[in-house]
């Protein structure tokens, strides 16, 4: 019969403990002693004859790896690897020189930035051939990862259920650590989404007294997290409410929730991929039974921002210009709701979907073409939401150069060329309703008086079709910017003192140097 072995925390029930063989299992933890102190109860967990193995990476096992109290096998083999990425794709091949591993119990410690520069696509073929590796080998894989950010990590192998029996992260909050299981699959059954408090003694690793008895709560539907601001300085309405001074405090709470209502605030730009960030990893580690809500308490959001709030997991972003009244009447509307939107496993990729286009102002008539048409090919891109292509053409009087030097572009994904005499535009992500206020932004200048015509395209196809017209506008056609005369005399008499731009006084000699001659 083959052995079934178990993770070092004591009174922990079998369905969320026990870890057959033919198995790999996870475990992240938030600090390098946590991980440590758990791999060796885990040792020190197993039978007396059990045949266990443990790795190391980076570090000498002699140094760390001990049993604790009485119990444990007789016997430890002891392996360590130099901390490199090669030596994870050929641990498998040199634990075979070494032992065989059938009906062994291999625990491998590893610190977080031994996986940084692994791709996500040669980690899942690393945890898949360890799969099969471990299948066909008759033993268990026990992986105990630690390190300060391992939420990226986390979301990544949340999706690798083919390849792992279990994934757990041990994570330390004010003065306790939190047993959080992803899920974790064995001969018991299937547990998922379980949240634990465990206690480090002198006896080891155990669950809490209270947790013993307790069922795992699911019952905070009712329950209300949410930023001070945004009630605008009114008390917590009831005794559902939760108010905290910052979005951080708020997220430190909220990664124990299981259905409630979150609402975070944002009031400056900046802000915006920090709470990206906190919104993916509370979707991608709390489900889909929480609400998350992003009010602007001050006009700061822009239509690509409020796509990668609602891409990372936000089920609603209230506008800055809604008041308090209305502001509660629609959370009342996302109470029940379960969301249903794929969240990617890496934020970058949503990071990068919001500003495909990193370029701005001028571009040659060809650049412009493959420019705006990587824009159309992109796949993560909202259909009919890349943006607005509008062509003018200048009143009698005006060269089409001399009004490409009145285009004045600000944001990172304007662009314009000029060719066939029309000045074409791209504006990445802007409406068709509001172009004419993104105009008035680029132009100082009414348009009306420096173009005498204007064609808009707002749709794929539209765009699509029009840059088969573009290319095969001859390049002679192709118009050039004026060229800029050059100067050693400044435009303006300033220098930069590093914070601003400030203007040198220049002295002026308001009499002559002949005595005034006086009647």
């Amino acid at each position: 019969m083959d052995p079934v072995y178990s993770i070092g925390i004591h009174s922990l029930w079998d369905e969320l403990r026990q870890m057959p063989t033919g198995g790999v299992w996870w475990i992240n933890t938030d600090r390098r002693e946590d991980a440590i102190s758990l791999a060796n109860q885990t040792l020190s967990a197993q039978d007396k004859d059990a045949q266990v193995a443990a790795i190391c990476l980076g570090e000498d096992p002699q140094k760390i790896m001990r049993l604790e109290g009485e119990g444990g096998p007789e016997s430890v083999r002891l392996f360590s690897m130099p901390d490199r990425e090669n030596s994870l794709h050929f641990m498998r091949r040199d634990l075979l020189c070494s032992l065989d591993p059938d009906r062994h119990l291999l625990i491998l410690l590893s610190p977080q930035q031994a996986w940084k520069n692994i791709s996500a696509e040669n980690m899942r073929l690393w945890l898949a051939k360890s799969r099969n590796w471990a299948k066909y080998h008759n033993c268990t894989l026990l992986i105990i990862n630690h390190g300060n950010n391992n939420d990226r990590q986390h979301s990544l192998l949340m999706n690798e259920f083919r390849s792992l029996f279990g994934l757990a992260s041990l994570r330390y909050e004010n003065d306790t650590h939190l047993f959080d299981i992803a899920f974790w699959c064995n001969e018991k059954g299937v547990s998922a989404r379980q949240q634990l408090i465990v206690e480090h003694k002198e006896k080891g690793w155990q669950l809490a007294p209270r947790e013993e008895a307790s069922i795992q709560p699911r019952s905070d539907e009712k329950t209300i997290l949410s930023h001070i601001t945004v009630l605008e300085g009114a008390p917590a309405l009831s005794e559902h409410w939760s108010l905290f001074d910052t979005n951080e405090a708020l997220f430190n709470v909220a990664r124990t929730a299981q259905a409630a209502t979150l609402i975070f605030s944002v009031t400056q730009n900046n802000q915006i991929e920090p709470l990206a960030r906190i919104l993916h990893t509370l979707r991608r580690q709390r489900g889909t039974a929480l609400k998350i809500v992003v009010r602007e308490n001050q006009a700061c959001l822009r239509a690509t921002d409020e796509r990668l709030l609602l891409g990372c997991g936000a089920n609603m972003v209230i506008p800055w210009n809604a008041p308090l009244s209305r502001c509660l009447t629609l959370l009342e509307s996302v109470q029940g709701q379960q969301f249903t939107r794929l969240v990617p496993e890496d934020i970058t990729t949503l990071l990068t979907m919001t500003q495909p286009l990193k370029l701005r102002g001028f571009q040659k008539w060809d650049h412009f073409c493959d420019a705006v048409g990587n824009m159309l090919n992109n796949p993560l891109l909202t259909d009919n939401g890349r943006g607005v292509m509008v062509a003018l053409r200048p009143v009698p009087g005006i060269r089409i150069e001399q009004a490409l030097t009145l285009c004045r572009p600000n944001r990172v994904g304007d662009i314009m060329t000029i060719g066939d005499n029309r000045l074409v535009l791209f504006l990445s992500f802007c409406r068709v309703n509001d172009l004419d206020t993104a105009l008035n932004h680029i132009f100082p200048l009414p348009t009306g008086d420096i173009f005498s015509n204007r064609m808009v395209w707002f749709e794929d196809n539209q765009i699509a079709a029009e840059l088969v017209q573009m290319r095969s506008v001859a390049p002679e056609h192709w118009a050039k910017p004026l060229a800029v005369a050059a100067s050693d005399t400044p435009v303006l008499n300033a220098e930069h003192d590093g914070r601003s731009w400030r203007r040198i006084p220049t002295p002026h000699r308001l009499f002559s140097d002949a005595t005034e001659q006086t009647s």
